[in-house]
């Protein structure tokens, strides 16, 4: 299918911004580049992660204010293209926690990052589940959790709103711009002219 696209980008302003341990200070591993995810298939064939400019922008302030709290930030998604998303839905069509591909995500736009924290061992803080369960234990303000996850949970709130994010009510682990349906999608053909040539990194589809 071919990818979505609402509007032109303009050559002055690169779609997406490549973002790097070493260049953010952020851990990265993302979880669709393997098969650690609730698929259990590999969505990605690259480790690449990238942002939108405002998107990238705000992530350098949440950075930021992770430092303060002694914590770091750890990625686990941002920028999905649309064949991506597509293999996610196919897998899993449940539009309470991810977005049908002919709406199109915030992913795609490059504007939501999913995300955690963790602390100066390197170890991820608890965060009462997995990253994508689609359970209400995922929502924000579950409160069967106990006191020390519900405030690990309010740290990363914290940190990414003061950054200039939202966060979205059923996940807590994704946050996006606000309004974040005014930004484009953006296609995969921009998405490769963001990749280095030498790469040639491609995508799996996970088997319908």
């Amino acid at each position: 299918m071919q990818a979505l696209s609402t509007s032109a980008l303009t050559p002055a302003q690169p779609p997406l911004v490549h973002i790097t341990e070493s260049s953010h200070d952020v851990a990265i591993d993302l979880i669709y580049a393997g098969k650690n995810n609730f698929t259990g298939q590999v969505i990605y064939a690259h480790a690449l992660c990238f942002l939108h400019p405002q998107a990238e922008a705000c992530l350098r302030q949440a950075v930021a204010a992770a430092r303060g709290m002694g914590l770091r930030l750890k990625i686990l998604d941002a920028f999905r293209p649309q064949e991506a998303q597509e293999a996610l839905w196919a897998v899993a069509p449940n539009p309470d926690y991810v977005a049908d591909p002919a709406q199109g995500s915030n992913h795609t736009r490059g504007v939501a990052v999913d995300l955690t924290l963790v602390g100066a061992d390197g170890q991820a803080l608890d965060m009462g589940t997995p990253v994508d369960t689609m359970h209400p234990a995922s929502h924000h303000f579950h409160a069967a959790h106990p006191a020390a996850v519900q405030i690990n949970r309010m740290r990363l709130l914290t940190v990414m709103l003061e950054a200039g994010f939202v966060h979205h009510p059923r996940e807590w682990w994704h946050y996006e711009l606000p309004e974040a349906q005014r930004f484009a999608l953006i296609d995969s053909h921009a998405f490769m002219a963001c990749v280095p040539a030498v790469e040639n990194h491609a995508f799996h589809r996970v088997p319908d």
